[in-house]
């Protein structure tokens, strides 16, 4: 399995709560809502353009309704 770097991680998590996000039906204005986190911070983190704290992960999980480490499940990069 292919060592995964810091950015692909960062877009990996992104991209599992957009996913979740969007199951869910949620806007991301609603996730920010929910989550009490500014709504344009929820798309620099979907886009994976900043790295977040525990913090704003847990409860972006907590507003999704999801375990933390689904986050982290990292499928094989080719």
């Amino acid at each position: 399995m292919k060592e995964v770097d810091e950015i692909e991680l960062i877009k990996s998590v992104g991209n599992k709560i957009r996913d979740a996000r969007i199951l869910k039906g949620f806007s991301q204005v609603t996730l920010s809502y929910d989550a009490n986190i500014p709504k344009n911070q929820v798309g620099r983190i979907e886009r994976g353009e900043i790295s977040t704290s525990i913090t704003t992960l847990f409860k972006i999980c907590k507003a999704l309704n999801i375990q933390m480490q689904e986050l982290f499940i990292i499928q094989e990069i080719k």
